[in-house]
């Protein structure tokens, strides 16, 4: 039983683009990490947007950690079918909820005014928190 594999989250780093870019993306002082929990009911929309999200943290050369899927949410709904009698006729109803984490490592504040001026389809919701 020794043969389990731990599996490594990805750290994707932006490659270095030079001088000019040293003193703007300096980070500001305290910021340790920004933590990204996006949530969503359908997993290739949250894939999408998490996509997006990386894709725009890169290109202000951030180190991004991530996406690690979380559990999937499922609030399960039992009616019955039928109004009056027949109590044994039922349907059964499902909402999931999809969720990823995203961390960014020593956030810029262009990086922080990029990412809450980005557009994300609707049904995406981000939750975001320094720690």
């Amino acid at each position: 039983m020794s043969d389990t594999k731990e599996k490594k989250t990805p750290v994707r780093k932006a490659p270095k683009a030079g001088a000019k870019t040293a003193k703007a993306s300096a980070p500001v002082a305290g910021l340790g990490k920004l933590r990204l929990r996006v949530r969503a009911y359908d997993h290739k929309v949250l894939d999408a947007s998490v996509k997006q999200i990386i894709d725009t943290a890169l290109r202000f050369d951030a180190e991004v950690v991530g996406p690690i899927p979380l559990p999937t949410d499922i609030k399960k709904f039992t009616v019955n079918a039928s109004s009056f009698v027949y109590k044994d006729a039922r349907e059964q109803f499902e909402i999931r909820t999809h969720k990823r984490i995203l961390d960014i490592v020593n956030p810029t504040p262009k990086i922080i005014d990029a990412l809450t001026n980005l557009s994300l389809p609707s049904g995406v919701s981000v939750d975001v928190r320094m720690i």
